[in-house]
């Protein structure tokens, strides 16, 4: 389970957390991020990183012009690196690789969205490496898109009713996917089955009115990371719990951290 980061809590974001800055594959093969280069530090590329060897080593991937600060990149399993831009209000998917001093570039297509969606994100990779997906966000709904690994391009995989954030695999299959969906002024973790069409069902109930996030997971030992305001109306405690057990999830205080946002 990856440790977390504490930062400041002057401004989270409408997310309410910071975008991470590297991204890593389920098996810790490859990592990438946005690193700069220029003589102002202010032009932007995709890096690769390789994490398996007997040493890291970065690979440079370049594109024809420099990215944008809000593009995302994520690691697949087989070293390509998804790519996320926005252009024109369409969000444009391609998978880069390494071909010798240049960067090759093949396009996966686009998504368009609701005038209404708020964004469209990247979730953490999936356990296999060979798929991806991602979250756009409306007011009312949520779709979950899978943008990589698919036959015929970005494929809709289903509509979830109130607005998601978040996003935590609970296997290593990539079939069970952890939500954190906000309805009725209320968010608590949700699970969305992937083999059975993106049937949801609800995982974290900690307390009625209580707003239940889940941050992190093991798939192996079950063990998991949440965030909830159970403990203190209003404002949020880290706790611990293991999935499928019947012991209260615990909020130990060594864990409480004030005047700090604590993400993954």
């Amino acid at each position: 389970m990856t440790a977390c980061a504490i930062e400041p809590s002057a401004d989270p974001g409408n997310s309410g957390a910071p975008r991470a800055g590297c991204s890593i594959t389920a098996a810790g093969a490859y990592a990438a991020r946005l690193a700069r280069s220029g003589p102002d530090g202010d032009a932007w590329y995709p890096e690769r990183w390789t994490l398996d060897g007997p040493e890291p080593y970065a690979v440079p991937l370049p594109g024809n012009q420099p990215e944008e600060a809000g593009t995302e990149v994520q690691p697949m399993g087989d070293g390509r690196v998804l790519v996320h831009r926005v252009a024109a209000g369409r969000h444009v998917f391609a998978l880069l690789y390494p071909t010798g001093p240049g960067t090759g570039e093949l396009p996966l297509g686009a998504v368009e969205c609701p005038a209404d969606t708020t964004g469209l994100r990247l979730l953490p990779p999936a356990p296999d490496g060979e798929r991806a997906y991602a979250l756009a966000a409306g007011p009312r709904s949520t779709v979950l898109w899978q943008v990589a690994g698919g036959a015929f391009g970005p494929e809709r995989v289903v509509e979830i009713p109130g607005r998601c954030s978040g996003g935590v695999w609970l296997d290593r299959t990539g079939r069970m996917l952890a939500v954190d969906r906000e309805t009725g002024g209320r968010t608590k973790a949700v699970v969305v089955d992937l083999e059975r069409g993106g049937e949801v069902s609800p995982l974290l109930q900690i307390a009625a009115d209580s707003d239940d996030r889940l941050l992190l997971a093991d798939p192996d030992s079950g063990l998991v990371l949440i965030g909830s305001d159970a403990p203190t109306p209003g404002r949020e405690r880290l706790g611990w719990g293991v999935l499928g057990s019947t012991l209260p999830v615990r909020f130990p205080e060594c864990l409480r951290m004030p005047d700090c946002v604590v993400t993954p």
